[in-house]
């Protein structure tokens, strides 16, 4: 099991930032390899579900997942959702948190819990590296795209 935090002060209102984060479609424009389905229908909430397909053809698997927590951010109140993982190879959770932060910028923090199935304890350094390296690339690519 990994854990892991990604912090980000990106020139964004936190409004803009969340709206950014949480088009979850978008996410399969900045991770390589991955598609994403919306399963339920609009807009976002707790109870909806994505599945993110990461992989190539048969060689690859669904990363199913739920949003059990929908609080957009409100004034100076921060903003957060929370992912469950919901997977056969992927399990855990993630966090979006926005907040207002310096100069009427957006703080962002990432927050994850990553266990993949069947790999053992050993390689959880290498899972960290690479969970941090793929989903801080993922991070800032969502807040760079308008």
């Amino acid at each position: 099991m990994v854990n892991f935090l990604l912090a980000r002060t990106p020139p964004l209102s936190p409004d803009e930032a969340w709206r950014r984060l949480t088009q979850w479609p978008h996410h399969a424009d900045v991770v390589p390899l991955t598609r994403i389905t919306v399963v339920t229908p609009g807009p976002t909430g707790e109870g909806t579900r994505i599945v993110a397909r990461s992989g190539i053809g048969p060689l690859g698997f669904d990363d199913p997942m739920e949003v059990t927590v929908w609080r957009p951010p409100a004034g100076d109140e921060a903003g957060l959702c929370r992912l469950e993982k919901r997977g056969r190879v992927v399990l855990g959770w993630a966090e979006i948190e926005v907040r207002p932060g310096p100069g009427g910028r957006a703080r962002v923090l990432w927050r994850e819990e990553l266990r993949v199935r069947f790999l053992p304890g050993f390689l959880d350094p290498l899972l960290g590296a690479s969970a941090r390296a793929v989903f801080g690339r993922a991070v800032n690519g969502l807040l760079r795209r308008p």
